[in-house]
């Protein structure tokens, strides 16, 4: 069976130490850490310490669509993407997940965007680190990156497509390039991004537990589940135990239909 892993942000309130005796109390494997995350040197060699694999870095998306505008801004988007490259390179951490676009309406692709990533893609490659683009709202300007990018990875996040793309399936068209799972759900309302635990909201999970079967993806099955006020009545102690049942219960069913293949 595949391992499990949740996002090392997936309950504030409580210190490093605390996380990572939870996390190994509950099975869980791996993580994965914001690329900028001020903490990222320490947090790094903790989660080493404690023999819980960093899978992926997640790039910063906050001004994203600077990427895709003739600006200084979109000079210093490129420049944190690239800094999240060389920390995935200085802490042998193998996958940088990154957005192509924010929002609704986001600035259309053009040339200045596909240079920078361009040369995004470029310094990934001399570095050995793998750029894995994650879906969002814009299927094309996905679809275009996955073409122009045969090098990159697919990040398939359960949540963002039944919250932000209903009725358009990714797996179909990009699982043969993934190399990295988000799993949470929501309410499967137009732009109610809930991040919450699996089978705790309306996504199609069986749907999606039989794609991922149905791929090449032998990755950590990765909560990107956070402790919000869904939860309020559960301890950190009971979120975690919560959050394992439901990460292993979604592994089960991809390991069943793996096995039906």
């Amino acid at each position: 069976m595949q391992r499990i892993g949740i996002i090392f942000d997936t309950c504030n309130g409580i210190d490093d130490q605390a996380r990572v005796t939870l996390m190994q109390k509950h099975g869980f494997e791996a993580t994965f850490l914001m690329s900028n995350d001020p903490k990222i040197e320490e947090r790094a060699a903790l989660l080493r310490q404690a023999r819980i694999a960093v899978d992926t870095c997640h790039a910063p998306f906050d001004g994203i669509n600077n990427m895709w505008q003739p600006t200084a801004a979109g000079d210093e988007m490129l420049t944190r993407l690239t800094d999240g490259l060389e920390n995935c390179a200085r802490y042998e951490i193998p996958v940088l997940i990154v957005h192509l676009s924010s929002g609704e309406n986001p600035p259309r692709v053009g040339d200045v965007g596909l240079a920078r990533f361009d040369r995004l893609l470029a310094h990934a490659k001399a570095l050995g680190v793998t750029v894995s683009f994650e879906n969002q709202r814009k299927l094309g300007n996905l679809a275009l990156a996955m073409e122009y990018y045969p090098e990159a990875g697919f990040c398939f996040d359960t949540g963002h497509e039944a919250c932000f793309t209903p009725g358009r399936e990714y797996m179909p068209l990009f699982g043969n390039r993934i190399v990295a799972l988000h799993l949470h759900d929501n309410a499967a309302v137009y732009n109610a991004d809930d991040h919450i635990l699996p089978y705790d909201g309306k996504v199609d999970l069986e749907r999606c537990a039989r794609q991922l079967a149905a791929s090449p993806y032998t990755g950590t099955i990765m909560s990107e589940s956070f402790k919000t006020s869904f939860y309020d009545a559960l301890s950190p102690e009971e979120y975690y135990a919560r959050a394992e049942k439901a990460v292993r219960r979604f592994a089960d069913r991809v390991a069943y239909y793996r096995a039906q293949a």
